[in-house]
């Protein structure tokens, strides 16, 4: 299922997503969701950012070809670091480019998303705590990434955190082709297949330090060959099976 957030008038509720309607659910992350017999049209919605976490935990130099790219060395453990929630914005809402900065850069990245509270869990359980997959775009302000690692400023400006389109609940993680496509052109791609840490893997190591509550979202990294943005650019970050999440980027 391809469950989406959206807005009608003053009226913000989820769905299934089918090819031109969304089929009404009641329910929330918390509870869980049970169909209805109603549908609304594609065109009369406004979609928005999937969930409202209360954080967003994200992995650095998960792929072997950024680390490559960002001359580093290969991780023995996950670099973590946290974006705040008012950071997300919804599929084609305007990502910021801050007075402070003077150079942003998009990374394209796959995304969990939690569906239950989740401490100390087992490898092997992880499933069972994953609502879905979405896909998100780790925005950075890349000339205010401090070299000694602390990515706060740089990573947590408001509109830094695009999410969306959807959470696929039905998809395999570990095999999925993910590109990022600026302005039309294909700008990054690569598969899911190439991450270091795995994202069970991830959840387990994750819920040994973090209690993890329902709609809170692991970025899970970037691969190869981040670039800057400028306004009036247009970014799409594409995951095979999930869908397209499309933003632009203006001046404040």
């Amino acid at each position: 299922m391809k469950l989406v957030r959206y807005q009608r008038g003053d009226v913000i509720a989820y769905g299934s997503l089918g090819k031109d309607v969304i089929h009404c659910l009641n329910g929330s992350i918390e509870m869980g969701f049970s169909a209805t017999e109603q549908c609304v049209n594609l065109k009369e919605v406004r979609i928005l950012c999937p969930v409202q976490p209360s954080k967003a935990i994200c992995i650095g130099l998960n792929y072997k070809d950024h680390i490559e790219e960002s001359h580093a060395q290969t991780p023995t453990e996950p670099i973590v670091f946290i974006k705040p929630g008012t950071a997300v914005i919804s599929p084609e809402e305007g990502i910021e480019y801050p007075r402070l900065s003077n150079r942003v850069d998009y990374e394209g990245e796959l995304a969990i998303v939690i569906g239950k509270r989740a401490k100390n869990i087992a490898e092997a359980d992880a499933p069972k705590y994953i609502l879905g997959y979405t896909c998100a775009n780790d925005v950075t302000a890349r000339d205010l990434q401090a070299p000694d690692g602390q990515w706060s400023v740089a990573k947590g400006f408001d509109t830094f955190l695009p999410l969306g389109p959807c959470i696929q609940t039905e998809v395999d993680p570990c095999c999925l082709d993910i590109q990022t496509i600026l302005n039309g052109k294909v700008v990054q791609h690569s598969n899911t297949k190439y991450l270091l840490f795995k994202p069970y893997w991830l959840v387990s190591y994750l819920t040994s330090i973090y209690t993890l509550l329902p709609g809170d979202v692991i970025l899970t990294g970037t691969t190869l060959g981040i670039g800057l943005m400028q306004p009036g650019d247009t970014v799409v970050v594409s995951i095979e099976n999930i869908g397209e999440l499309k933003n632009t980027v203006v001046r404040v």
